[in-house]
């Protein structure tokens, strides 16, 4: 999913935010590398500034999608402080800096493997209210698992914008990952067979989402 903006909604008020280029803004194409470092936020040039939004603990931010999504598979949002010293503008993610704050997996009904996230063009996730103040980027994939049967099928479809979280609290969020290294091509939520025989269960891959 590459994205083709971000957003803030607070009030009832939805506030547009400019996210990272990322190099596939012309092509919509995925990584499908796990062990590269374009698995992080797939940035046309790493490091380069884009607008960092001022926003609230609690507020409800999203990316919409320069298409909508059109292939089976999870939907995560991860988050990483950026250190002391540094800005969102400049921070390119590196270290093990990311946690999860969201996780859309799929549903099971009558045989069927289904996923929330399929169609949709806006997709949101909460920051938790316990989340500490400070500069952070936001991190968006979409797990295209059309292809996934073998190892570097999956296709990643990714996102990052910048935000600086005020009126926060004293949360400590973890696990802490890196982007290369949080995932393998061969984990159970990457490398899968979702048509035959239609699995039973599904758990995205990545660590435990932090909630607050």
């Amino acid at each position: 999913m590459s994205a083709r903006q971000a957003y803030i909604a607070k009030a009832n008020t939805t506030h547009t935010l400019t996210p990272i280029k990322a190099a596939n803004y012309q092509s919509n194409g995925p990584v499908t590398d796990v062990s590269s470092s374009a698995i992080r936020c797939y940035e046309l040039s790493p490091g380069t500034a884009s607008q960092t939004y001022t926003v609230n603990a609690g507020d409800t931010v999203g990316f919409t999608a320069a298409s909508s999504i059109s292939h089976p598979g999870p939907l995560q949002f991860y988050m990483a402080k950026v250190p002391s010293g540094q800005t969102a503008a400049t921070f390119d993610g590196s270290g093990n800096v990311w946690f999860k704050v969201y996780s859309q997996g799929a549903t099971f009904s009558g045989g069927q493997m289904t996923w929330a996230s399929n169609g949709k063009s806006q997709v949101t996730f909460t920051l938790p209210k316990s989340l500490p103040t400070g500069e952070y980027l936001v991190r968006v994939e979409h797990i295209g698992l059309h292809s996934a049967g073998s190892a570097g099928g999956a296709q990643f479809y990714i996102s990052c914008a910048q935000i600086k979280v005020e009126n926060g609290g004293s949360g400590s969020p973890g696990p802490l990952v890196s982007f290369p290294g949080a995932y393998k091509a061969s984990d159970p939520g990457i490398q899968i067979n979702i048509y035959y025989p239609v699995p039973t269960s599904y758990t995205p891959p990545g660590p435990a989402v932090w909630s607050g």
